[in-house]
């Protein structure tokens, strides 16, 4: 029988490894079996029963097999066929990832064990008085429901989204007692307040999570509960698309446009990209949410028009309206040409924030990089904090007077002199959050609160949340009202639900409107179209304080097309100059890419091996090369992390097709290109299929 296992990424070992039993075995099962001088965890994949008589070789004996679960269904396996073939990685590779890490220690016995563990008992769900939906929100169910889809839902920040979606999973429940639901969020701090809201509506027993902060026991339970159909509800992040889920009848991918879920290590898949695919694959319907749409989501969604008669595939569903929330924040800008120099919060902000403060109200500013500064310096010779093993600056962390990497991680204490010429005035340049929540401390020392006491600031960013639970102690503190101006990284604008925030202000947003990277305008408006979502979404409450919300963007171009976007809340006049400027330069959506990523010793070594397998692909006359541009390869920018030189090519095609047919037939290039001695200082490589960022 054939058994898919996970064998080193890129090596000539085929998909699947041949092993007899003594009884034959349902495709899907979980079996032990010996690889080398290892045992270990496979599943069948084929049951022909004349593997043996075929084989050159005696064949070695499945060692066990963990019995007493269904078999992982047709579905599933052919999701991670897709996968591996799209995403150019071996099938044992996905397949194997894409299960709890603890089935890989398990053995039969110790599953038996497991699986003889009682189940958790049915609860019965809280009753909730359900409130009538809105027009906009009635309309996007009733489409849903009564059509194929798959569907964006484009609705403004407060549009009530989440809530069609917990319709659209009781119907679902409702019609069929053994249909299962997938939900998905990009990011882990997401997961409790959509957790609570599941469980709070459907019941404990009925609701499991999948995620990477879980526990390998935690997972494993959740696992097992949706493959034996008993959890009906699975939320989780981008792992979570791969749950072994038999009844799955509905797939959610909230804030679809998020690079959160595109996988950046291992097998770079897009888990929205393969919800799709999954979705008509098993015949599950697709809802992808979001009040800034990826441009590839937006175009798939395009209506019919005389110019292009059958549209995109999916079908958009529009709620513009926020719902029990204050109308969206009045956007005003601040052209920092005009201020002083040196200034990190303008007069004007600084007013609003003082205003806000005095009223009882929260604000929150935003700044997109953590630590105190980017970078030290010294004024004397010009020495700089760099990473001795990337191509980076080490971060300055004043709390605990450390220097880090952001790449490597390398850490070291802040020297006392410079280490060049012993200078002791080395100074930060640049600020990050730290320095932030430390010199708006210093603005509000003399501004009282409403009850006299004096402001109370914080900060959430990955340093702030490192220690378990912290995220949700500090979230909590927000929501009760202990914290009146929040100052983070974009952990802070996505998805929260902060009923008292009035006042959200970018800080520092300029960095992304001239990056050689084509999607950063997109990043930006998105991120910032979420900051100002987190403001007035208590309509009742703003009301109380008689002051509108306001996003507050400083910048030193105001009348740059994303601001004067942002500043009408008008995503599809942002989407639409995107479409045409990408449309123009053949570029995703209308393009299709991949990179190709060398790593080695040297910068000449990870060029010369790509130059070498692109002359070899040219040479061989490769399946659709005549349809693919192979560029140039090019150092990262940040080209040296933990002592490795990075370089990458592009490889674009106007067809799908043709670049997947291309990619497929050079694999095997790019193996015997590696096997080559002149590139031995090649550490590794790998292939980034619809790359996010190049």
């Amino acid at each position: 029988m054939q058994v898919a296992v996970h064998t080193p990424a890129h090596s000539a070992i085929g998909e699947l490894l041949s092993y007899r039993s003594a009884t034959l075995l349902a495709p899907g099962t979980l079996v032990r079996v010996p690889l080398g001088q290892r045992e270990v965890l496979g599943v069948v994949w084929d049951r022909a029963d004349d593997t043996a008589a075929q084989a050159p070789v005696q064949l070695r004996a499945v060692a066990g097999v963990l019995g007493g679960m269904a078999p992982l269904g047709a579905d599933w396996r052919a999701l991670v066929a897709f996968a591996a073939r799209y995403y150019q990685r071996s099938l044992g590779e996905i397949a194997l990832a894409a299960l709890p890490a603890q089935l890989r220690t398990l053995g039969p016995e110790q599953m038996a064990r497991r699986l003889r563990r009682p189940a958790t008992q049915a609860e019965q769900a809280n009753a909730i008085e359900l409130i009538a939906l809105s027009a906009e929100q009635e309309s996007a169910r009733a489409q849903i429901s009564s059509k194929i889809g798959p569907f964006l839902m484009f609705g403004s920040t407060g549009s009530g989204k989440t809530e069609v979606y917990l319709r659209c999973v009781q119907e679902l429940l409702q019609a069929d007692p053994a249909a299962q639901a997938l939900v998905m969020v990009p990011e882990i701090n997401l997961t409790p307040q959509l957790e609570e809201r599941f469980v709070s509506r459907f019941g404990a027993a009925q609701v499991v999570s999948l995620h990477s902060g879980m526990t390998n026991p935690q997972r494993l339970k959740s696992w097992l509960a949706a493959h034996s159909g008993q959890a009906r509800i699975v939320l989780g992040t981008r792992m979570a698309v791969f749950a072994s889920m038999p009844g799955l009848a509905l797939i959610v991918v909230d804030e679809e446009h998020d690079a959160s879920y595109k996988q950046q290590e291992g097998a770079r898949y897009s888990a929205r990209d393969l919800a799709i695919w999954r979705g008509h694959a098993c015949g599950a319907k697709v809802v992808l949410g979001s009040a800034t749409p990826s441009l590839e989501s937006w175009h798939a969604s395009r209506p019919p028009s005389p110019q292009d008669p059958e549209g995109g595939r999916y079908l958009r569903l529009a709620m513009p309206s926020r719902i029990g929330a204050a109308a969206l924040p009045r956007v005003r800008r601040v052209d920092m040409g005009q201020q002083p120099h040196r200034t990190v919060f303008s007069a004007p902000l600084l007013a609003a924030i003082t205003e806000r403060v005095q009223r009882g109200e929260q604000c929150m500013v935003l700044l997109n990089r953590r630590g105190y500064a980017p970078v030290l310096t010294c004024s004397d010779c010009d020495w700089k904090s760099d990473c001795p093993h990337c191509s980076a600056h080490q971060v300055f962390h004043k709390i605990d007077r450390s220097l880090r990497c952001h790449h490597c991680g390398f850490a070291q204490r802040v020297p006392r002199a410079c280490p060049a010429c012993g200078n002791p005035d080395i100074v930060p340049i640049g600020r990050g959050t730290e320095q932030l929540e430390e010199q708006l401390a210093a603005l509000l020392a003399g501004v009282q609160r409403a009850d006299g006491s004096p402001v109370r600031i914080a900060r959430i960013d990955a340093d702030s949340t490192r220690a378990a639970g912290a995220l949700q102690s500090q979230l909590a503190q927000v929501h009760a009202g202990e914290v009146d101006v929040l100052v983070g990284t974009q952990m802070i604008a996505k998805g929260h639900d902060f009923r008292r925030v009035s006042l959200v202000a970018a800080v520092q947003p300029d960095g992304a409107l001239f990056s050689s990277d084509f999607r950063a305008p997109e990043r930006l408006f998105a991120l910032l179209m979420q900051a100002a979502g987190r403001a007035g979404r208590d309509a009742a409450w703003m009301a109380e304080r008689g002051a509108p919300c306001e996003m507050w963007v400083q910048t030193y171009h105001p009348t740059h097309p994303v601001y004067e976007a942002l500043r009408r809340h008008d995503y599809p006049a942002f989407a639409a100059q995107q479409l045409t400027e990408r449309q123009q330069a053949s570029m995703p959506p209308f393009a299709f890419q991949a990179l190709v990523r060398a790593d080695a010793r040297t910068q000449p070594v990870a060029q010369g091996f790509l130059t070498a397998a692109a002359e070899a692909a040219r040479a061989a006359a490769l399946p659709g090369l005549e349809h693919v541009s192979l560029y140039p390869p090019v150092p990262l920018v940040v080209q040296r992390v933990a002592g490795v030189e990075r370089a990458q090519m592009l490889i674009e095609s106007s067809s799908r097709p043709a670049l997947q047919h291309f990619l497929a037939a050079w694999q095997g290039v790019l193996r015997s290109t590696r096997a080559d001695p002149a590139h031995k200082g090649l550490v590794r490589w790998l292939v980034d299929v619809d790359p996010l960022a190049i």
